[in-house]
């Protein structure tokens, strides 16, 4: 694995890790608020994704996709939104968060001013539900070449 020391995401997996690769991993981020937060993290330390190869970018973005889709089918989000910004950690990752009309940022991005606060309930609604996406999870990503 090609790594630089320093680099957050190379020293370490940068949140709980649901799946593990060859080439990827994905991990759930511990994102106050936000229960449904993952990524999806390229393993070699690559800054952007035009760093990768055709065939890498595709696996890449067959990864996000198949995240996205399991937290659609499990969570029935408002909306999901994906981000790959990489201006404080340098090492290509995908944002791929559920959001839902009630959580203390919508419509505004996660890493805006807040809102309003989230409600309790639907929080820890959305908490017990994350198993069942996870599972769905692994299984689409277990079958990626």
């Amino acid at each position: 694995m090609t790594a630089v020391a320093g680099c957050p995401l190379c020293d370490a997996p940068g949140g709980r890790i649901v799946f593990e690769g060859a080439k990827l991993r994905v991990i759930h981020a511990q994102e106050e608020g936000f229960p449904a937060f993952y990524r999806v993290v390229w393993r070699d330390h690559a800054a952007e994704f035009s760093d990768l190869d055709a065939a890498d970018r595709v696996l890449c973005m067959e990864a996000v996709v198949r995240v996205e889709q399991s937290l659609r089918d499990a969570l029935a989000p408002t909306k999901l939104n994906i981000a790959a910004l990489g201006n404080m950690v340098a090492h290509l990752h995908w944002h791929v968060i559920a959001r839902f009309d009630w959580d203390s940022h919508f419509p505004g991005s996660v890493w805006a001013g807040g809102q309003r606060v989230a409600p309790a309930e639907r929080l820890a609604a959305v908490q017990a539900l994350l198993p069942q996406a996870e599972t769905d999870m692994v299984r689409r990503l277990a079958t990626l070449a």
